[in-house]
Order: structure tokens, then sequence, then C-alpha cells
């Protein structure tokens, strides 16, 4: 109906409470907008016989100093592992990692040594590798660590997120062993625990935040939450309309979930309440392929991200706590399908690119490994502390006998900011205890750092005692720092030519620049200092 008083306009309608308006309604989100970027040919890996399996697993492991894939291998299996910057075409007979007697099903870089490997076969045996930091000009055979136990082929290794040479192995005989790798033996003939609540094969596993809770799926079709120590069940799914296949803890969200099918046959995600499985919370059909969908979430960001096989798109949505707790933001689209997928830790991203997650996707049709950035469109070059909360670091906070013993720790935090790295992985042997290189804390933490360790140890190490006579050094040399080019520019005169006063501005705009500069490793060494107070603070709180 038109307004007398307005020819050009009509009314608007008055919209009931429960009647949608028209115009979409969007979250305010800043990561509304990410988009994937794929790599262009030169940085993609061209030329890799991937493995033709048909077991659903991701067939890749990425770290900041290598990618690694399952490969083909007569007579046994074998993977590769390609220095991360040695993209274009492969050599055909580039080296392999071969050892086992069967295919290899599944390996995961040490989250806490990149450059040591675990990897499992249909031998049935488990094999810890350390790659060499110099390029392998031959196939490596010698592995470090062999672990025998599963009475059938081993499926899934999975570490410990916060604990030491701590590995997980499922297997076709339905156990999940825990395996303790801080020993000087070279073959582990058992483990120090053995899981045996599953009644077929365990299908995925996944740790929440500080490793105290382990969730499966299994051909059964339950979700089990388990106490990985005692080897108990706390929770347990049993809905009919959701059979799951991979599970997934959401961070500190304390929910899980899980991808599966519906009772039509659908693929579908729901989303699980921790404490109680009886119910999901929500649960959303995908599409009606049968490629199996892989879960992956960034608690830095809340993000979700969900990969199908035999897909070539990633779909990707935001976790919240409220209603609705899934929000689909969008979907990268590709042609190309991938078989398996690769993920690079958040350390390993390019942060001055606004790049929040990296994946890795095996396409087996052209023999590729193509990398796909999830970027935030930013228009400022500088770096981003907003998207880019302190984050898991590359330093257990438990020894194995420590978490054996029923110590639980969160991750040790670290900043993406560069050059404010905590302790760069490549500084850790591969065999030296966590005690001596965690900062021993007691009820007076000022103490133990000027003494010398106990027992023959070393002494105790402490980014905080390296950092500050450094920012001493540099505050003295701040403040007696007012030359510019040698003038003086706090005691000079005023300029009385025009000539001397675009001197006069020139060295302003150097002395504010070097101010900056300054600011900047202020707040770097700022963010270092109260880092450390949090994990001290962590740390004497578990004592």
């Amino acid at each position: 109906m038109w307004n007398g008083n307005s020819k050009l306009r009509p009314s608007s309608p008055v919209l009931k409470p429960n009647q949608m308006s028209w115009h979409p309604q969007y979250r305010s989100s800043k990561f509304r907008h990410v988009y994937g970027k794929p790599a262009s040919k030169e940085n993609c890996y061209d030329s890799v016989p991937i493995t033709r399996s048909v077991h659903d697993n991701h067939f890749c492991a990425v770290n900041p100093h290598f990618i690694a894939v399952v490969t083909e291998c007569a007579g046994g299996g074998a993977f590769l592992v390609i220095p991360l910057h040695q993209t274009g075409k492969l050599d055909p007979h580039y080296p392999k990692v071969c050892g086992h007697r069967g295919n290899v099903l599944d390996i995961k870089w040490n989250p806490f040594n990149d450059f040591e490997i675990a990897s499992c076969s249909e031998d049935a045996t488990i094999k810890i590798w350390n790659i060499p930091k110099q390029l392998l000009t031959r196939n490596l055979t010698t592995y470090r660590k062999e672990l025998i136990g599963h009475a059938r082929r081993v499926g899934l290794v999975e570490w410990h997120p916060t604990t030491a040479n701590i590995l997980f192995s499922a297997g076709y005989d339905y156990k999940v062993m825990v395996w303790n790798l801080d020993t000087k033996d070279s073959v582990i003939a058992g483990p120090v625990k053995t899981i045996n609540c599953h009644q077929d094969v365990i299908l995925s596993m996944s740790f929440n935040t500080n490793g105290s809770l382990l969730a499966t799926t299994c051909k059964d079709r339950k979700i089990r939450i388990v106490d990985p120590r005692l080897g108990i069940v706390l929770q347990e799914a049993s809905y009919k309309g959701h059979r799951a296949n991979k599970v997934l803890f959401l961070g500190s969200l304390k929910k899980l979930l899980s991808t599966g099918t519906s009772r039509w046959n659908n693929r579908q995600m729901a989303l699980w309440d921790q404490e109680n499985l009886s119910v999901p919370l929500t649960e959303e059909d995908l599409d009606g392929s049968s490629g199996v969908l892989f879960p992956f979430f960034d608690s830095d960001t809340s993000m979700l991200y969900i990969v199908g096989k035999g897909d070539g798109n990633i779909r990707y949505y935001e976790v919240s706590v409220e209603k609705p707790h899934l929000t689909y933001l969008t979907e990268y689209r590709s042609y190309n399908p991938q078989k398996g997928i690769g993920i690079m830790p958040k350390r390993g991203l390019d942060v001055s690119s606004c790049e929040i997650f990296r994946f890795y996707k095996l396409i087996t049709t052209k023999s590729l490994i193509e990398p796909v950035s999830m970027i935030v469109p930013r228009r400022s070059e500088s770096y981003q502390e907003d998207i880019y909360p302190p984050t898991a670091a590359a330093q257990p906070s438990l020894t194995a006998h420590e978490w054996l013993s029923g110590m639980n720790r969160g991750p040790i935090m670290m900043s993406l900011r560069p050059g404010s790295e905590l302790l760069d992985s490549q500084t850790l042997p591969p065999e030296r205890p966590l005690s001596n290189s965690m900062v021993q804390v007691s009820p007076q933490p000022l103490e133990p750092m000027k003494q010398p360790a106990e027992d023959g140890d070393q002494a105790p190490f402490s980014l905080l005692e390296e950092k500050l006579p450094k920012w001493t050094a540099e505050h003295h040399l701040g403040e007696k720092s007012c030359l510019t080019n040698g003038f003086d520019v706090f005691e000079c005169s005023p300029p009385k030519t025009e000539n001397e006063l675009l001197q006069m501005f020139y060295r302003q705009q150097e002395e504010i620049r070097r101010l900056r500069e300054l600011l900047i490793q202020r707040e770097v060494q700022t963010k270092q200092l109260e880092l450390e107070i949090k994990n001290l603070r962590m740390a004497l709180g578990q004592l």
C-alpha cells in the first residue's frame, strides 16, 4: 500500500517476531571472509607416488621442516620425507623411509621434535624414526625404536599432546596401547597400558587439551570417552541416528565433534556435550557422498574444517558455546579430489600473510601434493595480534613418568609474533629428559633458578633468566641513544632557515621510526615475560 505523502517509496511492512527479514543475518566475526588460497604450480610437490591404500587415514604428516607422505614400495611399506622447501618435481629415485614388512597405514610427527616420526603398519608393529637434518641420499632403513605388542595390523598412532615420549596406537585386535618411549631399549616388547574396552576396530582417536581424556570411535558405531591411564570408559554414546566414523575434541569448549553417516546414509556431522553423550547437541546433514569426512579444529580461532575424502572441497565453520553452536562460514572449492590431507602446525604458518591454517592435499590423479592456505583478508601488513592468540609451543609440559603417575598439565604456550618463540624444537635432543629443559618450580620460585640442579642433572633452563639481562642492557642502551645521525634532537636550537627546518624534520622522522622499532621490541619482550609468568604459575599450581 502506497503512502500518500510519498510517491517514491512504499511503506515498509512490519515484521512479526517469528518472521525473518529478507536481509541475511550475519554474525559479527573476524573470520567471516576467510578464503582458501592454493599454492602455485612451482610451490606444489609434483610426481609424488602417493599410496593406493584404501585405508581411511590422512596418509600425510607435516611440520615446519618436512612433509611426510605414505607411498608405494615393493616388498613392504614405506613413506617419503621431503624437506618443506623442496617443491617442484620429485626425483623418481628419491630415497624412502622403509623398514616395515607390510603397508604403512599411518604416520605422525612428534609434536616436540621435528626430526622424529612414528609409523604403524600392517605388519603389526610401530616404528620410531630419526630423520637426519641433511637431505637423505639413500633409503633410510634403520629405525630408532620398534614397538611390538599388537596381534594384528596397527591402523592408528597418536602422540600425547603435552607429554614427552608417550605414544598411543590402535590396532585391528580392538586394543589401544600406551607406549613409554623414555627408555634406552631399541625394541619395546610391551606397552605400559592396554585399553580393552572396544568391541570392534577403532576408527579414530582424539585427545582433549591436556591429554587427560581420550575419545574414540569404533566400528560398533559408538563414541567413547576413556581415561587413558585407567583404561575405563567414562562416557559412551549409543545414539542410533548417527553412525560416527571420526571424532574430535573441540579444544577447551568441553564438546566433541563427530563425522559419519545418518540413518539415510547421508554424510553428517554431530556436536556432543562432553559430559553427556546420550543425544547430540546438534546434527547437520552435508551431502550424499560416500567418502569419509576428516574434521580439523583450530582451538586458537575456534574454527572447524571439514575435509571429505574423494572431494575437492573444504567446508569451514565457527564453533561457539552458545546456540547455534556451529555457524557455517563458506567453503573452498576445487576440482581436484583429495585422497588424504596433512595440516601444518600453527608455529609453521606465515603470519605475515595472515595465514591461519594450511592444508596439504594429496591428489592421486595428478601425483601432486597441493598446499592450500586459509587467509584472513587484512589490509595492514603488521602482525595481527587478534587472529594469533598464544598457541601451543613445541615443548612438552610433562615427562612420561609424571603423566603415568597421574599428573595433568596444559600445553606450554608461545606467541606467533616473529622472534618471540619460547623454545625452538630443534634445540631439544630426542632423548633429553624434560626435567632438564623446564623451569623447576617450588613454593619460592625465584630461588631454584639461582641454585644448581640436584642429582647431577643439568642446571634448569629458564628463558626468563636469559632474556632479563639482555632486556636490561637494551634498556640502558635505549636511554643513552638520543642521537640521530650524530645529532642530539633534544638539545638542538630552533631552526632558522627552511633548509634547517627540513633537516630537523627528517631527523625527527628517523627518530620516530627508531622509537617505533624499540616499542615493538618492548612489546615482544613483554609478551614473552607474560607467557613465562603464566607457565610458571601453571606449573606452580600443579604442585
